[in-house]
């Protein structure tokens, strides 16, 4: 008998089982009524760094809400870019109250694509180069301020530029110091009114008209009767120049009509307020980090005038100021503006290997990942020169990425960067830095991170 004379047993075909998907453990430390909030609350970066110590997903409570928690660079990319989860859960729910329902910043679906498609030509890498001189005239106006050597409060200096920047580039406003100064004012006690409502969500207690709530409504009243005014002149002015807000009030919807006052208004304010906050708590931290390692400064500086030569820092040099990018892209990591995020479940899906439900609120931390030792040697180390091309491919993809990935990449990224390497490179070329007594460096922790109350001197160098 011959092996090919064998006639194989009938079999029926086997269909591999999938294998069955977990849930997430749950976080130790709750408690009644609070759960988790109380530790969010109370040392909230601390909370959200160690929850990777039990596991790649963690479910949370806030209040009697069940929150699942991410906390590795892998799935926080894939739920990026995966169509299962959308913009919305405690954040979001917090920043409705600042951002409307109808600005890019909270939309979702058509409507958000629709908006991007909107904005976008505004922050093309090629429309960057014609904000050039604007962001060069707002830094050196920012150092003109500063030569006298008197002490400089970082966070309305921060603001004021951040906010002058965003105005005149995307609004061609004449926006005023004095509209700047209410900016910055009444963002501070939203964005900390609003990060208390996220991690303790106490409901009608914040509709009591306590002083802390009365602050909040009287700031959030401010923002949004600024952005009405900034509308109104435009209207009344009959100017068309080629701006985001010529674009916002000529939009038209999906219908071919134009599109409703509440969106330009919640568009406008997308565009001024959280783009402000998170620039200028970024360039508060830069300016920390010119104070505390005055040897990166001094490399900043020097790099600066092998490429100008000694003359003025100008736009067109920053492509060319490997360095100074890195001090930036470094900075941001250990210190980033936006340190959590939240996404919701559309649909009944699996994340890592556990089970998602529909409707479930997800939570993240850049802050915890961009500082996880399991992507970065000496992860706790100001070091720069972890971004050189032959070290940064060692570190894993989705373990560095400030402005997101995905449908809601930040469409001001190339914007951004370019500012904020100007403005490092300007300031370390021109001063040196000293923190001087009342100074108070420690994190102030909101909806974004930022130095408490830094206050700095600047010395001419």
């Amino acid at each position: 008998m011959t092996v090919e004379s064998v006639k194989p047993e009938s079999v029926e075909p086997v269909t591999p089982e999938a294998p069955e998907l977990r849930e997430p453990p749950l976080a130790g430390g709750g408690v009644p009524l609070l759960g988790h909030g109380w530790k969010l609350a109370r040392d909230p970066l601390a909370f959200m760094s160690q929850l990777r110590d039990h596991g790649d997903i963690v479910r949370i409570k806030l209040g009697p809400k069940t929150v699942y928690a991410v906390t590795t660079p892998a799935l926080t990319g894939a739920m990026a870019l995966s169509p299962d989860y959308i913009i919305a859960g405690p954040l979001w729910e917090s920043l409705e109250g600042l951002l409307g329902k109808e600005g890019v910043a909270t939309a979702n679906g058509p409507l958000h694509r629709r908006q991007r498609r909107t904005i976008q030509p505004a922050f093309r890498l090629d429309a960057i180069p014609a904000y050039g001189p604007i962001m060069e005239q707002e830094t050196r106006a920012l150092v003109e301020r500063w030569k006298g050597g008197e002490t400089i409060d970082c966070t309305s200096e921060s603001f004021r530029i951040a906010v002058r920047v965003a105005a005149r580039c995307l609004l061609r406003g004449q926006f005023m110091d004095e509209r700047a100064e209410r900016l910055c004012i009444a963002l501070a006690s939203v964005f900390q009114g609003m990060y208390h409502r996220m991690v303790v969500p106490l409901g009608p207690l914040y509709r009591l008209p306590l002083p802390a709530n009365r602050e909040f409504n009287r700031a959030l009243a401010d923002l949004h009767l600024l952005v009405d005014e900034i509308v109104a002149e435009r209207r009344a002015s009959g100017q068309k120049p080629d701006d985001l807000l010529t674009a916002l009030l000529e939009a038209k919807d999906d219908n071919g009509d134009p599109i409703g006052e509440q969106e330009i208004h919640d568009q406008v304010v997308a565009i001024l307020t959280p783009g402000s906050e998170t620039i200028a708590s970024t360039i508060m931290s830069l300016l920390l980090v010119l104070a505390d390692h005055p040897e990166q400064a001094d490399k900043v500086c020097a790099e600066v005038r092998e490429v100008t030569g000694g003359r003025p820092v100008a736009f067109d040099d920053v492509r060319k100021l490997t360095h100074t990018n890195n001090v930036v892209i470094e900075a941001m990591r250990l210190r980033p503006a936006v340190w959590i995020l939240t996404r919701r479940a559309v649909t009944d899906t699996e994340l890592g290997g556990y089970r998602i439900p529909a409707g479930a609120d997800i939570v993240y931390s850049p802050y915890a990942i961009q500082r996880d030792p399991r992507s970065y040697e000496r992860h706790l180390e100001f070091d720069p020169d972890r971004w050189l091309p032959e070290r940064s491919k060692d570190i894993p993809k989705y373990a560095m990425r400030p402005f997101s990935v995905g449908n809601r990449k930040c469409p001001s990224d190339h914007f951004s960067m370019a500012l904020l390497t100007l403005v490092t490179a300007v300031l370390a070329d021109g001063f040196r830095f000293e923190q001087v007594p009342g100074s108070v460096a420690d994190t102030r922790v909101g909806i974004t991170l930022r130095p408490q109350r830094l206050r700095l001197k600047p010395v001419p160098r």
